[in-house]
Order: C-alpha cells, then sequence, then structure tokens
C-alpha cells in the first residue's frame, strides 16, 4: 500500500483520542504535506481514497473532514455522505447555509410522504431514513451550526419535531428479536428508532451539544480554517415517492410499505443484552456514535471514546448478527469481528461475548427461530477457532430436560455443527467434564449402507444385485447398459421399491468416498436415477433412500439432495412432499434436520472487502466448508434461480438498448453514404468509395443481425423468469398448504389458544412448576460466572413446563413465520391469491398470525 494512503487510514492513530501521548495536530500536518505533493501527481485517487476512507471509516470523518478541508478545498468531486457533509461545514469547506438547505430538502421531502393527501403514506421508511440522515450529521457539527446559523437549525429541529407529530410510531412486528415482543403490545411510552434518536438529540442539544465520543481535530486549525474559502453546495433533490394508488386496500399498503422497507430498511435494532449498569456511564447520544461505529475489529477494539465500551459493542455485534430480516452484512462479517476483538481484548472482550451467550442461552426459548439457527451456527464456527472450549458443564442440566426443551435442542445443535467443523473425537474430547453431553453428539458419520452382509437368502440376494451393479460401474458400463439391465433383470423380478433401493443404496455407497466421487456417479449414472424417478412419488422413495443412507449425516444428506436437484433428479415439490411426511413431521422441534433442505445453511467464506475493509488477519476456516461449497436448500434455489434471472434480464435490457443503438447508428451512417449518389449522362455515379459503401453495409448487417440475436436471447430469458415465477408461486403454496394442514391437526381449539403465551401455558397449568426466576438476561460480574437462575448452570430448577404437543407447534409456528419473512418480496404479488386459497376466514388465529408477522402485514383486516 503507498505511504500516503497508510498515512491517511492511520490518521489520527497516535492521539490521546486513541491512548497515545502525540499530537493529532502534528499527525493531521504531517498527512496534510504528503497529500498535498501527491495531489499534484494524482488528484483523482487522492480524492476517491479519501471518500472511501470516509465511508469505511466513518469514526474518522472529522479527520478526514479536516485533511481534505487543508488539502483538497474542492467539494465537487465529493460524494454525498452527509456526515462528511457536515465535518466539512465544521471545517470551513461547505458553509453552514448549504447544508442547511440540504438537511430541509430532505425534510420537506419527508413531510410530503406521510401527508395523506399529498403523499404515500406507506413510503414513510423512506420519509424515516431521511430525518434519520439529518439527526444523525447533528453530533458531528450541531454545535456550529446553532452557533453560526442558529435561526435556521432551529427552523430545521422545528420542521423535525413537526414530522415527528405527523408520522406513524414504526413498529418491529416481524422483526422482533423474541417472539413476545412481536405478540405483546408495546407501551405508548416506547419509542421506535427515530423517536429514541430525536430523544438523544434533544438532551445533546440541552447539554450544550458537548460530546466525548466525536473527536473535533478541526479546532486545533480554526485560525487556518477560517481564512479559507467556503463553497456554496448545490442543490438536490429527492426521488417521486410511488403515487398513491386510487384504492388503497390493506394488500396494497401492505405491499407498498414493504417495498419501500426493502429499500430504506430500519435502523439497527437495539438487543438489551446486558443490565443497564454494565453502560449506565454511557451518554445517551454517545452510545448512538458507538453503536453506529461497526468497523473491522483492530479499529473497534480502539475506539477514541472516554468510557468502557466492550458491553455496548457486543450488544452492537449481536444486535446486527441476528437483525431481522436479514444483517446488513454476511454472518461470517461478525464472526470475524468477534474472533478479533477476544484476540485484540483478551483480557475482556471473551468474557463479555460469554457472558451474552449464557443470557442468549437463557432466553432461548423466546428466541426467534432464524436468530436461534443463526445463533448455532456462529456459536459453533466461534468456538471452532478457540479449540472448542467452552465450560459445558453449565448446561449439562439440559440432559434432566424433555427432548423438545429449546435449551437442549440448542445445546445438540451446536455439538452437531461442531462436529462437523471438526470430528466427532474432538469434539466428544471438549466435553469432558460434561460427559453426560455425549447423549446429545450426533451419530459418527458412517454411512447406513444395507448390502454388505445379510444372513437371510432374501438378503445375499439382494447383495448380489448390488455388487453386480458395483461390478457394472467398475467396468465403466454406460448409463444405457444399466438401464437395460434394471428393466430386464432387477425390475421384473423384484418390483419397483426393491430396484430403487438397491440401485440408489449402491450408487450412493460408490460415491461417498467424497464429494468429487459423489459428483462422478451423479454425472455419470444420473440418467439411471432420473429413469427410475421419472414421478414425484418415486422421487420422495428417492430422497427417502439418500437420507436412509446417509442417516448418521445429516450434512451429506443434505448435499446429495441438493446434487440431485442440481442435476434435475428431484423437484423442490418432492422435497416439500418429503419434509412433511409423517415422520419427518415429528422432528420439527427436536432438530434442525427436515428444515436444512429449505435453508442456506452453510455460509459462504468468500467474504468481499466492503463488508470487511483493511482486514488482513488469516483466520481458520474448516476445509470442507471453504470457498464456493454453498449449500442450497429447495426453496433457495428456485429463488436464486429467479434472483439471477432477474439480475440476467436487467443487464440484457441494457445490451439491447446499446445493441439497437450501435444497429441505427450504422444504418444512419450507410444511408448518409447512399445519398451521395448522383447522376452522370443519366447513370448513377458513387459519391462515396465504393469500397467503404461495402462494409458499411456489411456492418448494417452485423449491427442488425446483433441486435435481433440479443432481443431474442433477452426473450428467451424473460420466458425462463416466467416459468421460474410460476415455479416458486406453486412451491410456496404447497409449503404454505402442507403447513396448514399439520398445524391444523395439532393446535388446539381457536377458542382455547389465540397466543403464544396461552399456547406455551397450556401444559404448564396442570403442572406444579417452581417460579422462581432470575432477572433477564443478567451477568453477575466480569468472572464469566452467571447469575443463578432457573435454566442456566446455577439453576434452581429443571422444569421446562411447554408440553411436547405444544412445543411442536411453537417451532413449526416459527418455521412458518421465518419462511414468509425470509420470502417477502416474492409472496406478496400473490397476496390475495393466498387469502383465497390458505388464509381463509377458518383458519387458525396462530397460523394466520404467524404468515402475517413474517410479512409484517396488519393483523386487522
Amino acid at each position: 500500500m503507498s505511504s500516503w494512503k497508510s498515512l491517511l487510514l492511520r490518521i489520527g492513530e497516535k492521539s490521546s483520542d486513541y491512548g497515545t501521548s502525540d499530537d493529532v495536530k502534528e499527525h493531521i500536518e504531517t498527512c496534510y504535506g504528503v497529500l498535498r505533493r501527491e495531489l499534484e501527481h494524482s488528484p483523482d485517487d487522492v480524492s476517491q481514497f479519501l471518500i472511501q476512507c470516509a465511508e469505511q471509516l466513518p469514526h474518522k470523518s472529522p479527520l478526514y473532514g479536516t485533511v481534505d478541508a487543508l488539502a483538497s478545498g474542492n467539494c465537487n468531486k465529493i460524494r454525498i455522505l452527509m456526515r462528511f457533509l457536515t465535518v466539512m461545514m465544521c471545517s470551513k469547506v461547505i458553509h453552514p447555509s448549504s447544508l442547511v438547505v440540504v438537511f430541509e430538502t430532505l425534510l420537506s421531502s419527508a413531510a410530503t410522504t406521510v401527508d395523506e393527501e399529498k403523499g404515500n403514506p406507506s413510503w414513510q421508511s423512506r420519509a424515516d431514513f431521511y430525518i434519520t440522515c439529518i439527526l444523525s450529521c447533528l453530533p458531528w457539527g450541531g454545535a456550529e451550526l446553532i452557533e453560526q446559523v442558529p435561526e435556521e437549525i432551529e427552523r430545521v429541529m422545528v420542521g423535525v419535531e413537526a414530522y415527528l407529530s405527523i408520522r406513524k410510531h414504526s413498529s418491529d412486528t416481524g422483526l422482533s428479536f423474541f417472539e413476545d415482543d412481536d405478540e405483546n403490545a408495546r407501551e405508548p411510552s416506547d419509542k421506535d428508532f427515530l423517536e429514541d434518536l430525536w430523544g438523544r438529540i434533544q438532551v445533546l442539544s440541552s447539554n450544550g451539544w458537548k460530546l466525548d465520543s466525536v473527536p473535533r481535530p478541526h479546532l486545533s486549525f480554526e485560525a487556518q480554517l477560517v481564512a479559507g474559502k467556503s463553497h456554496e453546495f448545490g442543490p438536490i433533490s429527492c426521488p417521486d415517492q410511488p403515487a398513491m394508488p386510487s384504492t388503497m386496500s390493506n394488500i396494497t399498503y401492505g405491499k407498498q410499505k414493504h417495498d419501500a422497507e426493502f429499500i430504506y430498511p430500519q435502523r439497527i435494532r437495539r438487543l438489551n443484552i446486558f443490565p443497564e449498569s454494565k453502560t449506565e456511564d454511557v451518554q445517551p447520544m454517545d452510545r448512538f456514535i458507538v453503536e453506529d461505529r461497526k468497523e473491522c475489529a483492530s479499529y473497534m477494539a480502539g475506539l477514541p471514546v472516554p468510557f468502557r465500551y466492550e458491553y455496548l459493542m457486543a450488544e452492537t455485534i449481536f444486535s446486527q448478527l441476528l437483525m431481522l430480516p436479514q444483517p446488513p452484512f454476511r454472518p461470517i462479517y461478525y464472526t470475524l469481528v468477534i474472533i478479533d476483538l477476544c484476540k485484540a481484548l483478551p483480557g475482556a472482550f471473551p468474557a463479555v461475548v460469554a457472558g451474552a451467550v449464557r443470557a442468549l442461552f437463557d432466553k432461548i426459548a423466546d428466541l426467534d427461530m432464524e436468530c436461534q439457527t443463526r445463533l448455532i451456527l456462529w456459536f459453533s464456527h466461534h468456538l471452532s477457532n478457540f479449540q472448542f472450549i467452552w465450560p459445558w458443564e453449565e448446561w449439562a442440566h439440559v440432559l434432566d430436560l424433555p427432548k423438545w426443551a429449546p435449551q437442549r435442542v440448542f445445546v445438540q445443535e451446536v455439538l452437531e455443527r461442531e462436529v462437523r467443523l471438526s470430528y466427532w473425537d474432538k469434539v466428544k474430547q471438549s466435553i469432558e467434564h460434561a460427559p453426560g453431553l455425549e447423549e446429545l453428539l450426533p451419530p459418527k458419520g458412517a454411512p447406513n449402507f444395507k448390502f454388505s452382509v445379510e444372513e437371510t437368502s432374501e438378503g445375499n440376494e439382494l447383495n448380489a444385485l448390488s455388487s453386480d451393479l458395483r461390478n457394472m460401474v467398475k467396468a465403466r458400463a454406460s448409463a444405457r447398459e444399466m438401464i437395460v439391465w434394471i428393466e430386464e433383470s432387477v425390475f421384473p423380478v423384484h418390483g419397483m421399491e426393491v430396484t430403487l433401493n438397491v440401485v440408489v443404496q449402491t450408487l450412493l455407497d460408490i460415491g461417498s468416498k467424497s464429494f468429487t466421487h459423489l459428483i462422478t456417479v451423479l454425472e455419470r449414472y444420473g440418467q439411471v436415477i432420473a429413469k427410475l424417478c421419472a414421478d414425484q412419488d418415486k422421487q420422495v422413495m428417492l430422497i427417502n433412500e439418500v437420507d436412509s443412507y446417509w442417516r448418521n449425516n445429516s450434512q451429506m444428506t443434505a448435499i446429495a439432495i441438493d446434487r440431485m436437484m442440481g442435476y434435475r433428479l428431484l423437484s423442490n415439490l418432492a422435497i416439500v412432499r418429503w419434509v412433511f411426511l409423517p415422520a419427518n413431521i415429528e422432528q420439527f422441534h427436536i432438530s434442525d434436520r427436515p428444515w436444512e433442505l429449505f435453508r442456506e445453511f452453510g455460509i459462504s467464506w468468500v467474504l468481499p472487502m466492503d463488508c470487511y475493509p483493511f482486514m488482513v488477519e488469516k483466520h481458520k476456516v474448516p476445509g470442507k466448508w471453504k470457498k464456493a461449497k454453498i449449500l442450497r436448500n429447495a426453496v433457495g434455489k428456485t429463488y436464486n434461480r429467479v434472483c439471477d434471472l432477474r439480475k440476467e434480464i436487467s443487464s440484457m435490457k441494457k445490451s439491447v438498448v446499446s445493441a439497437e443503438e450501435a444497429a441505427a447508428t450504422v444504418k444512419a451512417e450507410l444511408e448518409a453514404s447512399e445519398s451521395k449518389l448522383s447522376l452522370m449522362d443519366g447513370e448513377p455515379v458513387m459519391g462515396e468509395n465504393p469500397g467503404r459503401l461495402k462494409r458499411l453495409k456489411s456492418r448494417a448487417e452485423k449491427a442488425k443481425e446483433d441486435a435481433v440475436s440479443v432481443r431474442e436471447s433477452l426473450e428467451a430469458k424473460e420466458a425462463l423468469l416466467a416459468r421460474s415465477l410460476d415455479e416458486f408461486e406453486a412451491l410456496f403454496f404447497s409449503l404454505y398448504k402442507n403447513f396448514l394442514n399439520a398445524l391444523t391437526e395439532r393446535l388446539p381449539e381457536a377458542s382455547k389458544c389465540v397466543t403464544l403465551q396461552g399456547l406455551k401455558g397450556i401444559h404448564a397449568d396442570s403442572m406444579a412448576v417452581d417460579h422462581e426466576e432470575s432477572s433477564a438476561m443478567d451477568v453477575d460480574n466480569e468472572n464469566r460466572i452467571p447469575k443463578k437462575s432457573e435454566l442456566n448452570g446455577g439453576k434452581t430448577s429443571n422444569v421446562y413446563n411447554v408440553g411436547e404437543k405444544e412445543q411442536w407447534c411453537l417451532s413449526t409456528l416459527g418455521y412458518l413465520k421465518a419462511f414468509s419473512r425470509q420470502y417477502a418480496s416474492e409472496i406478496w404479488p400473490h397476496m390475495e391469491k393466498l387469502d383465497e386459497e390458505v388464509l381463509t376466514e377458518d383458519v387458525h388465529p396462530l397460523i394466520r398470525k404467524s404468515v402475517y408477522c413474517g410479512l409484517r402485514r396488519a393483523t386487522d383486516g
């Protein structure tokens, strides 16, 4: 990396704000001098890198704003980043009135949006985003704005307050970390993110805009900066919101609201893990500043703030990791950040993370199903980077809980993921202080091949058939030869079920040595399986055989089925049918195994630099989970196909425009040349070079052919997209109907249970329960010792008082909600049909609530 870039990246790190005694002014002057020389040679590179730094290291915006004011003096090339504009205003680059104009433009657009007569209130999330942009700038420039343009900034503040009085309170329904938060009505005093931020700004204003967590290095250069020239920032315009439909039904409003929130998502939702005593010294706005900083660990470990922030930092990271509907970055980003912070702050952060895990474990029964899954995946991977060390004896009590108790299932799933990330004996060794937990380890992952050595004559006959088939593979028989052998020698004698059993089990066994062996077998003999499993019923039998063969290794089950989908040997509808077979339905509350075929449970370990800038340390990533090996589920494959086709079509539309423009240009050039023909003695004479005219004709024909070809390709892709959308529609309707049927059979009558809390209490009413509980989500001290609670290592009672049938319903409703939330963008266009065919008037209210909650749809109509 160039020396000037390195200087810019590390600006301010030798100052007192970062725990050293060096003078920040000297550091800035050094950086300024180097940049000034570099600007003479490559001004564009400097400006672009400066803006990139301001984006990816926003806590240094004041430093970059000061350097830009001294070195560049030209704000025309600076990206419109609101905070960066504000710190440049502080550094006299931008006139404060110009910044206020930007604020007022956003404010005006926001107010218009939520106006029921002039705007479209379903797009309130965009309006909230604009107001958030304004308020988020004030910690960095509020003092300067009040000092320089008090009347103008006061006008903005009054406008914000007026906006808050007319907007609707924003609900977190469907996006809450805990199920109870979705179900229980919020108190009128509870604030959403924007209301909370406004309250913090008011406190900051009453304190004279004094804020310890925002460095103000420009003050050291005030004499120089005042003498400089301030620039007027050009006017900005906000895009028009979609017009209000003439008839705004519940479904129309909900769909537009979903579209708006997809583009302008709400800001970070706070997960309060630790008691207030851990962060009581942090001022309201300081907390917002720290929460807003989510850079890589090396910078987070040394934030320039005068208070301890380990607990706040942990809450912020976990808030983002578990954020719904999805985290801002891939889960692996947060995994690596936590690992690095544990290494950078070994005396403090590991204990904080352990406390967070214990606190979340205590509340796991109430945690959203998707959040539970993310926590399991993160925790197992985290432990794999620290020799799988964890005080498992604290959780040994889960063995006394019913097999369906969420805490027991959590421990079981974590241990299974650890086995996948390492190997069985290593994980067994890690629980040596809680040997009873070996009961929760998955079976060793050996295949379950049916045709090894059999005692019965029938068994010997089937074993012989399997051996014959194996010999054909060794002899490299073609797929056609194998099909003829099956049709002539196997199927007529043994029937379809036995034939499919022998063929599939044997081919799987041949391909069991490695992933490559499996792919080779499927490529060479996929036609054989396709011939045997031509319809959905046979495909369900095929999945059963795969599951039977790999019953000791659910990861290989999912991989094999995923590959078979890729080779079109299995349909997603067949997988839906298999998941909802009676035997699998009974596992919904005790195992994640059936759901792995619906969810992308693998993680892409290909980490883009925009997710984790300036990361240089290599991390342990288990070999079998590396790089592009991303296991996709049945729904995910269809959905990803739709997304890919949409991207391709968008790109091809641009290509069509370019091709048609090129064809038109060449045609015009040809016509211009042909128009230069003249007559001489009554005969046409070429006014242009004949060779050039011939080349133009050839180019025009080629350009026309290219345009037609691109257009035809686009039409073909659009036809594929239409078919994929139809396939996805059929898939999720099948899934919803299966959910509905399974839940309707097991849920109590609607008159007896209309809430999740009511469902949880059905079984509890008949049991004597120890009600002594500890305070919610608390950590007693900093030595990794949790407070004694009913459900942790220092338990007072091992009772889990939710019955098995009720827990099955709770888990299944959780999966239904998670599915609806994950694919809401594709489901909303079919909402009317969904209401008509699935969510009919007689559907159980808990089913309706789960779907509506996942879609963030109002339940009052």
